[in-house]
C-alpha cells in the first residue's frame, strides 16, 4: 500500500529532534510521499533544503493567511524571486488562501492571495488552498483569475455542494482527521458522497489530531488511520482507496509515479 500525505508541516519544531526517525516511522506505515507546504518567508529555505535532501519529500512555496501582517504584501516580491529561482523543485504554490477566523486584516489576505493565484498561473503550478469560512470568496477569486491549474483544497470541512464547486475548477478535496470524529456529520457525509476520484488524503501534522489522540502532535504515520476511517465510511477495502488516492495526489501535483 502506497500513501501520499498531501499536507504535512513536517518542518515544524516538534519533528526536528530526530527528523530521520520520524520520516522512517511514516515510511513504515506506507507513507511514501509527503507534501510540505510553506507558511511564509520563515521556512522557504528550510523546505527547499528538505525536499532536496530526502526522496519522497515535496514542497510548495507560499504565504499562509494566518501568518500575514501589515507588510506581508511587500514580501511577495521575495516569494516571486524564490519561485523563479527554484521552479524546477516546486510542485505547487501554497499554502495560501483566506481565513475568516484569524485576526489578520482581510484586505491584506485578499491582496496576498490574489497575487499568489496570479503567480501560480504564470508558472502553471497548482495551488494548495486554505479556506476557513471563506469558500464562496475563494471560489469567486479563482474564477475571477480564470485559474485552470487545479491543486488541493486542504482540510476541507463543508457541504457536498461546496466541495463540488472546487472539484469543477480542477481541485482535489483534502480529507484528514476531521472524519475520525463522529460529531463531524456534515463533513463525513460529504466525504461519503464525493467521487473517490476527487479525494486526496492528508494529516496536517502536527495539527488536526485524530479522534482518540487529542492533545498529542499529529504525525504523517497517522495517515493510515485516516485511510481506515475513510474505508469504513465508504464500505470499501483500504487497498482500493489507497491506490486511487495515491494516483489522485500525484495527478494533483503533476508528479510522475
Amino acid at each position: 500500500m502506497r500513501l501520499f500525505d498531501t499536507h504535512c508541516h513536517f518542518d515544524f519544531d516538534v519533528f526536528s529532534d530526530d527528523f530521520v526517525s520520524h520520516l522512517q516511522l511514516a515510511h513504515e506505515q506506507g507513507v511514501e510521499r509527503i507534501m510540505i507546504p510553506s507558511i511564509g518567508p520563515s521556512n522557504w529555505d528550510k523546505l527547499l533544503a528538505m525536499s532536496a535532501e530526502h526522496a519522497g519529500i515535496y514542497t510548495a512555496l507560499g504565504m499562509h493567511p494566518y501568518f500575514l501582517s501589515g507588510d506581508s504584501f511587500f514580501c511577495f516580491a521575495d516569494l516571486k524571486k524564490q519561485v523563479d529561482a527554484h521552479i524546477n523543485h516546486l510542485q505547487a504554490i501554497g499554502e495560501c488562501g483566506l481565513d475568516a477566523m484569524v485576526d489578520v486584516d482581510h484586505e491584506i489576505q485578499r491582496q496576498v492571495f490574489n497575487a499568489q493565484i496570479a503567480l501560480a498561473s504564470d508558472h502553471q503550478l497548482p495551488l494548495i488552498l486554505h479556506s476557513r469560512k471563506t469558500h464562496n470568496e475563494v471560489l469567486q477569486l479563482l474564477k475571477k483569475h480564470k485559474f485552470s491549474f487545479g491543486g488541493v483544497l486542504h482540510g476541507f470541512s463543508g457541504s457536498y455542494q461546496q466541495a463540488m464547486q472546487f472539484v469543477e475548477l480542477g481541485f482535489y478535496i483534502g480529507v484528514g482527521g476531521v472524519i475520525t470524529y463522529p460529531r463531524a456529520q456534515k463533513t463525513r457525509k460529504t466525504v461519503f458522497d464525493l467521487p473517490l476520484e476527487n479525494i486526496v488524503l492528508e494529516t496536517d501534522a502536527p495539527d488536526m489530531p485524530l479522534m482518540g489522540y487529542q492533545g498529542k502532535p499529529n504525525h504523517p504515520a497517522m495517515l493510515v488511520h485516516i485511510l481506515s476511517c475513510l474505508a469504513n465510511l465508504r464500505e470499501m477495502d483500504e487497498q482500493t482507496i489507497a491506490q486511487i488516492t495515491w494516483e489522485n495526489a500525484n495527478q494533483a501535483f503533476k508528479i510522475c509515479e
